[in-house]
Formats: C-alpha cells, structure tokens, sequence
C-alpha cells in the first residue's frame, strides 16, 4: 500500500521529504510531482528499477528513461558534455527541457538507450522535486508518470492513487502539475534535433 505525503507546495515539510526518500533505499518506487507532471523515480543503483519502471509504463527497453538530477554538476558526472553544450545546459536548467545527451561510464548499460548508448537527463523547476533530488543526494532514475497506452500524463493523485496504491511505495501529493511535457532535445545531433516540442521555447535558449 502506497504512502502518501501531503506537502504544501510553497512551504514543504523537510521531515515529511526524509520520510519519502527513505522509501526508495529498498527498491520502492515512488510518484513525485514535477513541473511538467507526476512522475515515476527510483535509484539509479536498484538493479531492478529499469525493469519496474517500464514495466509500470508498459514501455519496452528502447524508450529512454531519464535521469532526474538536481544540478547541472550531476549532469557533467553522467553524461558527456562538450564546451557547448554546457554553456547550454547552463542557461537552459532547472527548466521544462529533458536532453538527451551520451551517457558516461557511470550510466549503468542496463538503463541507457540499448543502441545510441544515450541518457535523458533533467532538472526540474519545481521546489519540492529539487528537495527531494537534494534529500537523496543522488540524481533519480525517472518516467513520466502515463498509465500503459495512454498519451496524457497524470497531474493529480486522485488520477491514478488507487489503481496504482499496490505498486508504488510512495507518492508525494503537492497538488496539480501542468500537464504540459518538457521540451525534448537531442544534443548529441548536430545541429541539436527537437524531438518533441513542450513548454520550453527552444529559441529562448538559442535553437
């Protein structure tokens, strides 16, 4: 049965944050609240966490997981970034994008892209999801959170907490999400390929 925390989503309860991320150190899944929707997160070390999230998803091992990470240094550590692309990931995060970068060696194979060897990476504008990324100290391995076969994400728990409360071992309510997806761009194409548009304006970050 899935553990709900109600958090205030301008003045959240750090303990209540402790208590949720205790949850994933045994394999939990949990749904957290983004900028964009509710998404799915599990650590990056939980061997089975790839397998879950797909599973939850009904996703097959080409889709691209991502990797929820708090700043643009965890960024550096887990995907290869050039001069540029920094320079861009700079001005570009915390915002609605998802980059998909080429994964470094600290990417388990079993959760990059099986072929291209590549990551989404993000980092959410969102108070509570940056807490949270801070609480565990590690970046997150992630989905949004879409019911199998759909294409609309859930913006609300009362959306999907009791059709999911036997496969999660959290969920942290802070209301409403937008609903509106990140902007998908894939950096290691030159010139950067747009593979999804969302609500981040691609020429506000010059492309």
């Amino acid at each position: 049965m899935a553990l709900v925390y109600d958090l205030h989503p301008d003045d959240p309860q750090q303990r209540l944050i402790n208590q949720a991320a205790g949850l994933l150190a045994n394999g939990g899944i949990l749904a957290i609240p983004t900028d964009s929707s509710y998404a799915l997160v599990a650590r990056l070390d939980d061997k089975d966490a790839a397998d879950k999230l797909r599973t939850l998803r009904g996703l097959d091992d080409r889709h691209h997981l991502t990797l929820l990470c708090r700043d643009l240094s965890e960024i550096a550590k887990f995907a290869k970034v050039d001069n540029q692309q920094y320079r861009l990931l700079k001005t570009a995060t915390p915002g609605p994008w998802t980059f998909i970068l080429e994964a470094s060696k600290d990417v388990p194979k079993r959760v990059h892209h099986r072929s291209r060897k590549t990551i989404g990476i993000r980092v959410p504008e969102h108070k509570i999801a940056l807490m949270f990324l801070e609480t565990v100290g590690e970046p997150l391995l992630a989905t949004t959170f879409i019911a199998p076969g759909k294409e609309t994400p859930f913006t609300n728990i009362e959306d999907f907490q009791a059709d999911y409360q036997h496969e999660l071992a959290g969920i942290i309510n802070a209301g409403s999400c937008s609903g509106v997806g990140t902007t998908v761009i894939d950096l290691t194409q030159t010139p950067a390929e747009i593979i999804r548009r969302g609500s981040g304006d691609p020429a506000t970050i010059g492309l």
